[in-house]
């Protein structure tokens, strides 16, 4: 049980985030290795793409069985939405005695947490002889390399769905206030008594200045990173966890909606059961933009999906209506 105890500045203070590069190491722990059955495919096709492709130091550090990974491969998250380039930056910038200092935690274990260390790898060690800012640097490329070839083509749609979750909690904290908000995140995370506890199989416990939490769709179970700094000082720790409203590839509509509103409005309604922009409707449909928007008007001004914007690309998603007309659940 990892207990992160918080007081009220620090529950103020504490924040959402979305990150891209949280997604790409969460593809270097376990639960990458072994995805969640209702996960997107391109995670469990992400880890394929790790074995094959060219990424030394990525392939050394990913772990099949419990332990630490690095925490420089991840950054915490500076801003609600960093892009994987400002993430990428960080990584590459690291102080080189933090890298090397991370990488001499995995070799020789952490009592407290009780990691046991392992041998590194020769690759590692290697480029550990060439100092931690060659390390950072070599890391940062593989990290740029792999987000492009597993990552970039699916990252709209799966920030858009982790956009989603962030805004739901943000209603719940609205609406029932922050304990009832973490107890929503996942049956793994409460929160009692100025305290969060995590599940794990580690034990730890902590005073925080500040928790950031971050939903994933790699994640199947909730997880912590938290390290000292150098100087003893305390990171904010990073709280993932897995989103319960994964995207998936759309039903069908059926052949009573489809003559109902024609099979192209049928199918765009039932392709926005998640956020989804209309570039991302005219790729998936294989339409022009311009007949996706004018579907989406006809659906709009009909009350079935609704739009917001997210930074510059603006969104539709079903309304309650559209889901009751499409046969599904809310």
């Amino acid at each position: 049980m990892i207990e992160l105890i918080v007081d009220a500045a620090g529950l103020a203070e504490s924040r959402f985030a979305v990150s891209p590069l949280n997604e790409v190491a969460a593809t270097l722990l376990p639960w990458g290795l072994h995805p969640d059955p209702s996960a997107a495919a391109w995670v469990a096709r992400a880890r394929r793409v790790l074995r094959r492709a060219q990424l030394p130091l990525l392939s050394e550090l990913a772990l099949d069985g419990g332990g630490y990974l690095p925490d420089f491969l991840s950054p915490h998250p500076n801003g609600p939405s960093p892009t994987v380039e400002e993430e990428l930056e960080r990584v590459r910038a690291t102080p080189p005695d933090r890298v090397l200092g991370e990488l001499a935690a995995l070799r020789d274990g952490r009592p407290r947490a009780g990691l046991e260390g392992v041998e590194l790898p020769p690759g590692v060690r290697r480029a550990m002889a060439r100092g931690g800012g060659h390390v950072a640097r070599q890391v940062a490329e593989e990290l740029r390399r792999y987000w492009e070839l597993a990552f970039a083509p699916h990252w709209p749609e799966a920030k858009a769905a982790l956009d989603a979750e962030v805004d739901r909690c943000a209603g719940v904290l609205a609406r029932q206030g922050a304990a009832e908000m973490f107890n929503s995140l996942h049956p793994g995370i409460r929160w009692a008594d100025s305290t969060l506890r995590v599940d794990s199989r580690f034990t730890v416990r902590l005073g925080v200045p500040l928790v950031i939490v971050v939903p994933s769709l790699v994640a199947v179970g909730p997880g912590v990173a938290v390290d000292p700094v150098r100087g003893g000082r305390l990171r904010p720790p990073m709280l993932a966890y897995p989103v319960r409203d994964r995207p998936s590839a759309p039903t069908p509509p059926s052949a009573e909606l489809a003559r109902l509103l024609g099979p192209t409005r049928a199918g765009l309604l039932g392709a926005v059961a998640r956020p989804a922009s209309t570039t991302q409707l005219a790729a998936r449909h294989f339409l022009s933009a311009a007949t996706v928007s004018y579907h989406l008007g006809v659906l709009l001004r009909a009350g079935l999906v609704t739009r917001s914007r997210s930074g510059r690309t603006v969104l539709y998603r079903r309304t309650p209506a559209g889901s009751r007309l499409a046969g599904r659940d809310v």
